[in-house]
């Protein structure tokens, strides 16, 4: 059995458009960023807590087709409304491993 993926989803309040958010996830080599996917743009990095100040959050049905994107990709979806301090510390510590990595 696959490591389920943490994701957060939310709606810009400006466009309406879905994000995807990976608060475990590392998008750079000190986990300063997590990983992010859209519709558009697909995969990229974000600043957790500004995209969370620039949305709202999202219901389960309204990320139903995001969600399933995200599945025929490879992603084992598991959902929550708010990352927690752990979720941040394990992207960092990810990051770490990364680093020592490369």
């Amino acid at each position: 059995m696959s490591q389920a993926d943490v994701v957060v989803f939310r709606r810009w309040r400006d466009s309406g458009d879905l994000i995807a958010l990976f608060p475990e996830l590392p998008a750079d080599l000190y986990g300063d960023y997590c990983d992010a996917y859209e519709h558009v743009g697909q995969h990229g990095g974000a600043d957790y807590h500004s995209v969370v100040k620039h949305t709202k959050p999202c219901s389960a049905e309204a990320s139903a087709n995001l969600a399933a994107e995200l599945r025929t990709i490879g992603y084992v979806l598991r959902p929550i409304r708010w990352a927690s301090r752990t979720h941040h510390d394990a992207r960092r510590r990810i990051a770490v491993d990364l680093r020592k990595a490369v």
